[in-house]
């Protein structure tokens, strides 16, 4: 196949390979119950882990944007890169499980590498798909999404299998995420880089009043998602076990759960295309918030009606994603959207570690409560974007 071929069609090559190297990002969490019955790992242990991943993202993104990495060299070479690094880290853990400090490096290593994966892939985006932004920006995160979602389908289709098959397709699935973007190569809409790149470069962008509120929609957002992910298969668990079904339904009904996030996500870039990504964005957050502050209230409804619920979150938890994707890189300086978008990434994932740590640590105590701890990202975040006019150029979502 000629590269004129490739270049058809590139969101189509994004997404697809954004799907296959985010698979790497819960790959652990997919084989969680496994672990939990033949090494012994606890709740607290899968949320540790998930954490260092978290905190892996986070060093990988301010790495990439204090060097200059992001807007210095070809976004798809990192991308490939990272996709071969994160699946040799990914597999690796399939040896060194049952030693913790080993484990914990290798989940490091993969957070690293998603650092290379994700904000790039949306640099790519970007580069390929310059209109329309937030309707593009919306399949590459529904692919983010269903790719978190992805080891709880390879899980669900392996039961009765070692846990190490999930994690190795994990890994092949990375693999051919890289030599997707391999073949398709940057995108010609972006500027070339102009000199080296710090940390405040980044942050530039923050002097503007628009950014700073889509910032801060973004970060209450991220407050709320990964650790709502994290719990996804506590939450089914607890369902499944009322419904006294097998456990087998655990992975698929968990898959589900967070895949539906591409449902949200897609609809979402639909109605950016006609009402603007802020209008999205704010009617999501808005809606996921009250699913989070209605939840654990409902508790004694059937078990059915708990899991369409959970459902409705899953669609709606991660909908406002690549609108405030757009509206942010709207508002980046366009020589640095690159560095601006993986500090913006950075920060966010930041909040996501004491989001996870507290109700992790907390959910053999308090159970489905734990859920109000987070409360204070939608709250917060559709506070703080109560300031931005529909009107703005950059509330349409589409980069200028």
């Amino acid at each position: 196949m000629t590269p004129s071929l490739w270049q058809r069609h590139p969101l189509v090559l994004i997404v697809l390979a954004q799907l296959c190297g985010t698979s790497l990002w819960f790959s652990v969490n997919g084989v969680g119950l496994s672990l939990s019955r033949d090494l012994g790992f606890t709740e607290a242990d899968l949320g540790r882990l998930t954490l260092t991943v978290q905190a892996g993202f986070i060093a990988g993104t301010l790495f990439i944007s204090t060097t200059g990495l992001a807007d210095r060299f070809r976004a798809s070479h990192i991308f490939a890169a990272s996709c071969l690094a994160g699946a040799l880290a990914n597999a690796g853990f399939v040896l060194a499980a049952d030693q913790m400090p080993l484990a914990v490096t290798l989940r490091l290593l993969t957070g690293l590498c998603l650092a290379g994966i994700y904000p790039l892939g949306m640099k790519l985006v970007i580069g390929w798909v310059p209109r329309h932004t937030g309707a593009a920006l919306a399949w590459l995160v529904g692919m983010l999404t269903l790719g978190t979602a992805l080891p709880h389908l390879l899980r669900g289709s392996t039961l009765g299998l070692p846990w190490e098959w999930p994690l190795l397709g994990a890994s092949l699935l990375a693999l051919l995420g890289g030599a997707l973007i391999l073949a398709l190569g940057d995108g010609p809409h972006l500027p070339p880089y102009s000199g080296r790149t710090r940390l405040l470069d980044g942050l530039a962008a923050l002097r503007d009043r628009r950014f700073r509120a889509v910032a801060g929609g973004y970060f209450g957002h991220c407050w709320e998602l990964y650790a709502l992910w994290t719990l996804a298969p506590f939450l089914v668990a607890r369902e499944v076990a009322r419904l006294d079904a097998t456990e087998a339904w655990i992975p698929w009904l968990s898959f589900s759960v967070i895949a539906l996030g591409l449902a949200g996500c897609v609809g979402g870039g639909s109605l950016s295309r006609r009402l603007g990504s802020l209008w999205v964005a704010r009617r999501a957050l808005a809606a996921s918030g009250l699913i989070c502050l209605a939840y654990p209230l409902m508790i004694w409804l059937p078990p059915g009606l708990l899991l369409a619920l959970l459902a409705a979150w899953g669609l709606t938890v991660i909908a406002d994603s690549p609108q405030f994707s757009a509206l942010a890189a709207a508002s980046a300086p366009r020589e640095r959207v690159g560095s601006t978008l993986a500090v913006m990434n950075a920060v966010g994932f930041a909040l996501t570690i004491p989001a996870i740590s507290l109700t992790t640590a907390l959910w053999e105590l308090q159970g489905v409560w734990v859920l109000w701890w987070l409360l204070p990202g939608p709250i917060l975040g559709l506070w703080v974007l109560r300031p931005l006019s529909i009107r703005d150029p950059a509330s349409q979502g589409s980069t200028p």
